[in-house]
């Protein structure tokens, strides 16, 4: 749970960090967010497998990590 935690918590630092200087620069927020989002929205099929499947495997793992932790405490 603290590997989901943590990763969750750098992508959200970020996020932000690039939220500000976007909005530093002079954009408002809405295209700010674009800018944020915009990499995915230009990524082929083969690209956006490979990133689902990355993302998948992590959840697969921790869980397994965090089910394998519990049945070894009972």
């Amino acid at each position: 749970m603290k590997i989901i935690g943590i990763s969750l918590l750098i992508v959200w630092c970020l996020m932000v960090f690039s939220l500000g200087i976007d909005m530093l620069q002079g954009f408002d927020v809405s295209q700010a967010l674009y800018n944020a989002v915009s990499p995915f929205q230009v990524m082929e099929v083969a690209e956006l497998f490979v990133l689902f499947l990355l993302i998948f495997l992590f959840f697969v793992e921790t869980a397994y990590l965090f089910i394998k932790k519990r049945n070894q405490s009972k």
